[in-house]
């Protein structure tokens, strides 16, 4: 049930901690069975069929239940591996990467949500498309998460009066959440890794951009003929589209001002590198990271008291999907911990047998492996460290991917920001997208059942896009 959320949740590390260290004395990969990602398997099970099967109990101890998960991989950690050593591992991710991401994701979720889009939109076929190509760019300028939560609210709106609807929202997962940040460092994570990592600013765009028009326009093609057949039985039970002219026009202006400031934060932290390093509890902690933290803060402080209450009221603002991602987000970083150092030992590690896949007997790159194993691990695990991994794999110098490896540095990038789009925990706006429909009476897929709109549209268009510029 991002971004990433759940990873993206896990997806925003990349943005909000990309230049730290691992912790001297963390777990090795190497050395760990699969028997270790069972904690991250039993938290997605929860996420996926507690609110299918025991729904009352999983709205009231939801977070209860993550600590659990995260007490089951935690205590193994300590007594297998030593206290020095778990707790390296574990302060690692909360201070480097959990806490950092929720400042990004919150500062966003704050700013975005004191901005109301008001007006006349009417939830007919190519006013809902509208909102999802707009996202789409925007997701390019202010992030996956920005974008969404700009978005989301009015799309809501638009549509509050038709009955079936369910499948907009999925298609705004797809689109504005997930594909539609393929363009540009600051649209998703993985993307702004490898800009950190020598990947030229506007080589994404200069490669991706074919990819992601096909891809856009495939699943915007697919959405009018869905949503024309919904609307027009929509009519046919008696929906009726409102007449009433209200103008198009926005409140909480101000903080399309502090979205600015995000992005230049962002900015400025993937340009600016002074050299200068704090270290705390063995993570090191860049001084360009800290500020760029220390500015999110700031503007989210500076929304919340600049913003007028009856702004965030037209929204229905609440704390509670933000909470909700906090505390899931908790849980799955403490289990994904050693599923990600078994993914980060390559052919040493558990996932050898998976990463040997990538490479044809004759030593070349299979970039169809790349893509899809890029992809399918992104969609469950994080997408940024995912994206590393495997650009490490495929041998780790940018100047070398940019030029005679720009195929392979092309499914590696798809993959990992497409794929995203398959589960509820591909990437971070994902889980905050369902949160905010769930809350404004949305009643959204469960975990599988929003899995089989994915897999049945999203791997059909995403093996036209193997099939036209991997092959």
């Amino acid at each position: 049930m991002n971004s990433t959320i759940l990873k993206r949740g896990l997806a925003c590390l990349a943005l909000t901690a990309p230049a730290m260290a691992f912790a001297s004395e963390g777990l090795n990969g190497a050395d760990l069975s699969l028997a270790w990602a069972m904690p991250f398997a039993g938290i997605l099970l929860s996420i996926a069929l507690f609110p299918l099967l025991a729904p009352h109990i999983w709205h009231h101890h939801f977070g209860k239940i993550a600590v659990f998960w995260a007490a089951c991989a935690a205590v193994p950690m300590v007594i297998f591996f030593g206290g020095h050593v778990a707790m390296n591992s574990i302060a690692h991710i909360m201070l480097a990467d959990y806490l950092p991401f929720l400042i990004f994701v919150g500062s966003l979720f704050i700013v975005a949500g004191g901005i109301h889009v008001h007006g006349t939109f009417v939830g007919r076929p190519v006013v809902n498309a509208g909102f999802l190509m707009l996202g789409a760019v925007l997701a390019n300028l202010m992030g996956t998460t920005g974008a969404a939560m700009l978005l989301i609210r009015p799309l809501i709106g638009a549509n509050a009066n038709r009955k079936r609807r369910i499948h907009t929202f999925i298609f705004f997962i797809f689109m504005v959440a997930n594909v539609g940040g393929a363009l540009t460092p600051l649209g998703d994570p993985p993307l702004f890794l490898g800009f950190l990592k020598g990947v030229s600013f506007l080589w994404t765009a200069e490669h991706v951009f074919l990819p992601w028009l096909v891809a856009n326009a495939i699943l915007l093609a697919v959405y009018l003929v869905i949503d024309t057949i919904m609307y027009r039985k929509d009519v046919q039970d008696g929906f009726k589209p409102s007449t009433e002219g209200v103008p198009f026009g926005l409140s909480g202006k101000i903080n399309l001002l502090l979205l600015a400031v995000i992005v230049g934060a962002v900015l400025m932290s993937g340009f600016w590198h002074p050299g200068q390093v704090f270290h705390f509890m063995g993570v090191h902690f860049p001084v360009e990271t800290l500020l760029r933290d220390a500015i999110f803060i700031a503007v989210a402080s500076t929304s919340l008291i600049m913003t007028a209450k009856a702004t965030r009221e037209a929204n229905h603002f609440t704390w509670d999907p933000i909470m909700e991602v906090a505390k899931l987000f908790f849980g799955i970083f403490i289990c994904i911990v050693p599923v990600l150092e078994m993914l980060r030992a390559g052919h040493e590690g558990a996932f050898a047998g998976l990463v040997a896949l990538v490479t044809n007997p004759d030593g070349s790159y299979n970039n169809t492996v790349f893509f899809w194993l890029t992809g399918i691990l992104s969609a469950f695990l994080d997408n940024a460290p995912t994206y590393l991994a495997f650009f490490n794999l495929a041998g780790g110098d940018a100047i070398h991917l940019m030029g005679d490896g720009a195929q392979t540095l092309l499914a590696i990038s798809m993959g990992s920001v497409f794929m995203g789009a398959v589960s509820y925990i591909g990437n971070a706006p994902n889980f905050m997208t369902v949160a905010i429909c769930n809350e404004r009476g949305v009643k959204m897929p469960s975990f599988f059942g929003y899995m089989l709109w994915s897999v049945s549209i999203l791997f059909p268009t995403f093996m036209v896009i193997d099939w036209l510029f991997l092959m």
